[in-house]
């Protein structure tokens, strides 16, 4: 006696797509970016201006404590 054939059977897989509805906050939050993104590309550039300028004062405080270290140096 033979064993009847097996068959193949299809299984499809579904594919099921959810997309979650954003909150009130996460809506606000992606709407908040799109218009101050050029309020942070200010805010980024105004904080190197002031490390450049910070750097600037520093080495001019180098410079003024050298030469304040010469002039007392060289009194009798």
């Amino acid at each position: 006696m033979q064993a009847a054939p097996v068959r193949a059977t299809a299984v499809r897989a579904t594919t099921v797509r959810a997309t979650a509805i954003p909150s009130f906050t996460t809506a606000l939050r992606a709407v908040e970016s799109l218009l101050m993104s050029s309020g942070q590309r200010t805010a980024r550039r105004n904080a190197w201006t002031s490390v450049l300028e910070d750097r600037r004062r520093a080495k001019d405080r180098v410079e003024t404590e050298h030469a304040l270290r010469q002039s007392v140096a060289g009194r009798p």
